[in-house]
């Protein structure tokens, strides 16, 4: 599956969404309650201000004197007394609904920030366990944009935007009950405006989602662009391609401005109609309320109060509407990310899988076809059978299917039609990690991670001993290495192992697969990108590695495998020869024949 390609097609499935997201945020129910418990107050306190204009314009500019009676209990503030404290008890307020917003910007942060890490400990844990052929089909940029962004944007933004409108709505609920207290008449075209304001936001959803799907592939793109470059400097030096990748760059970056920009023109008109909206709510207002105060129906203050709080009610009006701009682009991440959920790796186990111990007779292929692409076949009718502890070397002409071959045997991949078995039993009916725990493997180019060459090499076996992590050194001729490293095994590897030579790396994969200590043994072109002093040491420690082990290897240097048990002649993925060295150099204008005299003659024009 592309991910370049998707749509998040739910976006707008409100209701699925959150029952999707709902599991992550139900462990931390009681501080996000309290967080929307604290939420309520904090926005029914924005009308405080509002509400005390009124008691200030009518009792302290107006000089009127505040009288309270009640069952016997008489209180009376003059003028003086009320100017100190109705400011004083705005302060109060103030600080008050400063400690609540702290507290609640606190639990936002923390339910959001544990939520996001969940999704994406879910997301990886899916990630890793997808199958060869998804990260074949995506770039890493795609990837990295949709496990790790598509997350923090759906998942952090959630709870925080939520609260956010539950402030807001709040918020614009105790001014509206300022508004009604002060004059039913005014709140009734106050409500009216509130109303009216929401009619831009319901026409950009789907602007919003073609935007922020465009700026996920852009993103992604740039991502993939940058880990070129990083990867790949060396070949960008050799051959002056900086122009090249700055260009490219420059040309993704002009992509997303103008994605962007696009958004803007379909949907910066929101806020401007939201103004005018208001402007005539304001209009309208001004003019009745002058009405109703000439005809003696409100009192200044009542009029200051209102007019107060209308404007105020703007602001949450106003957040609202952006934050339901944002909380849209939330679903719309939120449906890709559960897209990726909902992705299936396409190698899986059976329902009832077998356990692999060992190897005890061989390994069969039976009429095996495979291909990448549908209806472009890689592998044809493949029919092949290595026995135990035999050693088979694979050979043929440049993507003939070679490396297809032995990455079918682990489930890398898996077969059209046809079978393969391992003591007559279909690979397929055993289970992944039991397969895969029997054998081991080599690459051309063996992928150390970030880390000490100690812990590289125990990834071959983590429950090793001590013992035997010695003796996996010493097979793989790792020990004069590691004595003129500064921290021996401890020694920190950069990025993919690029502080060791190639010889060196390729000396760390054969002891960890030392370690492993698998029954089946598969050499993908071990020693093709070494010089010829360091394939001589690297042979030997491969040479150690396939004893007693049933080996596939695959070899561009013909010389290296003429010791094989078997060759095995692999020509535009059909099987065209099987036989020991001398038995194909034996056969006329053979296919190994050709192959190996041409080498042959290419190293003796060399000399």
């Amino acid at each position: 599956m592309k991910l370049s390609k998707t749509t998040a097609q739910n976006s707008f499935k409100y209701a699925w969404l959150l029952s999707r997201i709902f599991p992550y945020i139900k462990p931390y129910w009681f501080r996000i309650t309290l967080g929307f418990l604290i939420a309520v107050p904090l926005g029914l306190l924005d009308g405080v201000t509002a509400f005390a204009l009124k008691p200030y314009m009518d009792y302290v500019i107006g000089g009127k004197v505040f009288t309270f009676d009640w069952h016997g209990i008489h209180l009376a503030i003059n003028t003086v007394q009320m100017s100190f404290i109705i400011p004083i008890g705005v302060i109060l307020f103030a600080a008050f609904q400063g400690v609540l917003r702290y507290l609640n910007g606190y639990l936002s942060t923390w339910t959001s920030q544990r939520i996001t890490n969940d999704v994406k400990t879910d997301l990886f844990d899916r990630l890793i366990h997808m199958h060869p052929q998804f990260f074949d089909e995506n770039s890493s940029g795609i990837i990295i944009s949709r496990y790790m962004s598509d997350p923090s944007t759906a998942s952090s933004g959630i709870v925080n935007n939520i609260k956010t409108i539950t402030t807001s709505v709040f918020g614009a609920l105790g001014l509206i009950a300022v508004m009604i207290y002060s004059s039913w008449k005014l709140a009734i075209i106050g409500v009216f405006v509130l109303c009216a304001a929401f009619i831009p936001v319901a026409l950009i959803r789907k602007r919003i989602k073609e935007a922020s799907n465009k700026n996920m592939v852009i993103g992604g793109n740039i991502t993939t662009n940058i880990n070129e470059t990083y990867s790949g400097n060396k070949v960008m030096a050799a051959y002056e391609l900086q122009e090249r990748q700055n260009n490219y760059f420059k040309k993704q970056i002009k992509d997303s401005f103008n994605v962007n920009m696009s958004l803007y023109k379909r949907s910066g008109w929101m806020s401007p109609i939201m103004y005018i909206i208001a402007s005539f709510g304001i209009a309208t207002v001004l003019g009745v309320g002058t009405y109703l105060i000439n005809s003696g129906e409100m009192t200044a203050g009542s009029f200051a109060s209102f007019t107060t709080s209308l404007l105020l009610l703007y602001k949450p009006v106003k957040t609202l509407g952006n934050t339901l701009t944002s909380i849209q682009n939330i679903f719309v991440a939120m449906g890709r990310v559960f897209e990726l959920f909902d992705l299936e790796s396409e190698i899986k186990d059976s329902p009832n899988p077998k356990t692999l111990t060992t190897i005890n007779d061989s390994i069969t292929f039976e009429n095996v076809n495979f291909e990448y692409i549908e209806n472009h076949p890689v592998l044809k009718n493949i029919n092949l059978k290595v026995k135990k502890n035999e050693t088979l070397a694979i050979v043929g002409n440049s993507g003939g299917g070679k490396s297809t071959i032995v990455n079918l045997i682990p489930r890398f991949y898996d077969i059209k039609s046809g079978s393969i078995k391992i003591d007559g039993t279909d690979i397929r009916e055993f289970s992944i990690k039991s397969l895969r725990r029997n054998i081991s493997m080599v690459f051309q180019d063996n992928f150390l991670y970030s880390g000490t060459i100690k812990e590289n090499i125990m990834m071959g076996n983590f429950n090793a001993t001590e013992n035997e992590l010695q003796q996996a050194i010493h097979s793989a001729h790792l020990e004069e290495m590691i004595q003129y490293l500064p921290e021996g095994l401890d020694t920190l590897l950069g990025e993919r192992g690029l502080t060791l030579s190639g010889g060196q790396r390729q000396r760390v994969a054969i002891a960890r697969a030392m370690l492993r200590n698998a029954p089946i043994v598969i050499l993908d072109e071990a020693t093709s990108a070494l010089d010829n002093e360091s394939e001589a040491i690297v042979q030997k420690a491969m040479d150690n590695l396939m004893q007693n082990r049933t080996v596939f290897i695959i070899a561009h240097r013909l010389s290296t495998i003429k010791n094989a048990d078997r060759i095995a002649v692999i020509n535009d993925g059909e099987l065209v020869e099987l036989g020991t060295h001398d038995e194909l150099m034996s056969i006329e204008n053979g296919h190994y024949k050709t192959l190996y005299e041409m080498q042959f003659k290419k190293q003796t024009s060399n000399v």
